[in-house]
């Protein structure tokens, strides 16, 4: 699974991968982690709110942290 954060660096990005990270050893499922802090590079998924998560090319989550239930459902889906 391919999985991009997109985000500047700011507090809640950092956050967000350790999150991703966190659930998908607890799952123990296999991802590729990938942090994306070029702003033309964010905006060009559409992302106009930080963080961003990107799954295997599709943006599923835009702007603040998300709940460990939401990232437990994008890692078993």
């Amino acid at each position: 699974m391919d999985i991009k954060v997109l985000g500047t660096g700011c507090a809640n990005c950092k956050n967000t991968i350790a999150l991703i990270d966190q659930v998908a050893k607890d799952k123990d499922v296999s991802v590729t982690l990938e942090k994306i802090e070029e702003l033309r590079a964010i905006m060009g998924y559409g992302v106009m709110s930080t963080p961003g998560v990107v799954i295997n090319g599709k943006v599923v989550h835009a702007g603040g942290v998300p709940s460990r239930e939401k990232v437990e459902k994008w890692l078993t889906a």
